[in-house]
């Protein structure tokens, strides 16, 4: 039996029965804001500090939407951080993935809620004999907004296992803080996602929005929040890809943890390629899953033997889902290029137009793949053994259809469950 006082301390109930507009599944579309300040945030040694000191100082507002939080050193201090602001009067809302972060106690989660932090569960699921199955469609965005007015965006998640002395594990990854206008969209997409119900926009804007991605300006300090749901924005992210990949004129490069796009993405990146476009692909040279640097490796020889330049990282995981096109043009967000992040997960980017971060973001994709990453070859790509490939082309075959295939699956309805440590127990 909980208390009384424990009764109160539980998060606000919200109807398993999703509104008109479910979260994940918001019909609007978010067009570029100018005259924005954007800076990379590299591993989680300049992640976790500034977003922690930026979470100290907030003044009546926290949003968090996340993957995994892991209870470690970065879990046990992103809890502290969010029980002091609640406390302090903040308005704390942390929506957190019911697969990623199924393995919290209900010790770390009554904690925060204890303390006012307003907790919400993507699609939780029980174990069924200590396994979870809750493994597709999962919410895999990493967002923070604070006061309105500042924003995070990327692909790191709050566990110790994006720092370096983590160990060999230790994943390589990107995110970026984002201030001005377009901190806007991203309070204005985070707020929707808690089922606050949103105006559509209508076919002809939508279109339009489309349009303005090959509109490239001379203007810097330009934003755009792009995002994959499974209602009316099932292919946005995949889209932005394909139109870039075919306006670039000089060079595009592209660092993502888990590769293997369908053929009309591959054809994009070939033909870039083959029309003398600098083309370089950063990949997993040392995978924290085998069956995806298999998987990845099947699709070597289609691209090498157009031109496009392909390196492994091999120092630890890679985990960065970011690209840059020309000078100007780059993404950074929690989409990998792979099905389950094009045709399942709930992503968010961000697509930058700034000579400046590009320029940023270049120089270190180049020292990654300068001095850390093997460059493979069109006369020496890796076969290995014959398990191998042959596991390799039967993933890479599957995953050719699996985009037409999840379309068939049910797209269910997003459930937010408010936690409650009331009704919880530990497995």
């Amino acid at each position: 039996m909980s208390s009384p006082s424990m009764e109160k301390t539980s998060v606000e109930h919200l109807s398993t029965t999703p509104p008109a507009h479910a979260p994940g599944t918001v019909d609007v579309e978010y067009g570029w804001q100018g005259n924005n300040l954007v800076e990379l945030l590299e591993n989680g040694e300049a992640y976790f500090p500034r977003v922690f000191e930026v979470m100290r100082q907030a003044k009546s507002e926290i949003l968090l939407e996340t993957f995994i939080v892991f209870e470690d050193k970065v879990g046990n201090e992103l809890q502290q951080v969010l029980i002091d602001a609640a406390k302090r009067g903040v308005r704390v809302t942390a929506s957190l993935d019911g697969f990623g972060c199924g393995e919290l106690s209900t010790a770390f989660l009554a904690a925060l809620s204890e303390a006012g932090v307003r907790i919400q569960i993507f699609d939780p699921a029980p174990k069924h004999f200590g396994i979870r199955t809750n493994w597709f469609r999962r919410l895999h965005r990493k967002i923070v907004v604070v006061d309105g007015t500042i924003a995070f965006i990327g692909g790191i998640n709050f566990s110790a296992d994006h720092l370096a002395d983590f160990g060999p594990e230790a994943k390589q990854d990107y995110s970026v803080e984002v201030q001005g206008p377009a901190v806007a969209d991203i309070h204005h997409f985070a707020l929707l996602q808690s089922g606050r119900p949103a105006r559509a926009k209508y076919w002809w804007q939508r279109r339009r929005q489309r349009r303005q991605e090959l509109a490239f300006t001379d203007h810097d300090g330009q934003v755009r929040l792009v995002y994959r749901d499974n209602g009316e924005h099932t292919t946005d992210i995949e889209e932005v890809y394909r139109q870039v990949l075919r306006s670039a004129q000089r060079r595009v490069v592209i660092a993502n943890a888990y590769f293997f796009p369908g053929y009309r993405l591959l054809r994009e990146i070939r033909n870039a390629a083959r029309r003398g476009v600098d083309v370089r692909l950063i990949l997993q040279g040392q995978p924290d899953m085998l069956v995806a640097k298999l998987a990845a490796r099947m699709t070597y020889d289609y691209l090498l033997k157009s031109g496009v330049q392909i390196f492994e990282y091999c120092d630890r995981p890679l985990h960065g889902k970011v690209a840059l096109v020309d000078e100007d043009w780059s993404t950074v967000g929690s989409s990998n290029l792979d099905p389950l992040s094009l045709s399942m997960n709930l992503e968010a980017n961000v697509l930058i137009r700034d000579r400046a971060f590009n320029r940023i973001l270049s120089e270190r994709l180049e020292d990654l793949s300068d001095n850390h990453c093997k460059a493979m070859s069109a006369d020496k790509s890796p076969r290995g053994r014959v398990w191998h490939m042959t596991v390799g082309f039967l993933v890479f075959h599957f995953l050719r259809h699996f985009p037409a295939w999840a379309g068939w699956l049910p797209a269910h309805k997003p459930r937010l469950k408010p936690f409650s440590h009331t009704a919880r127990s530990d497995t």
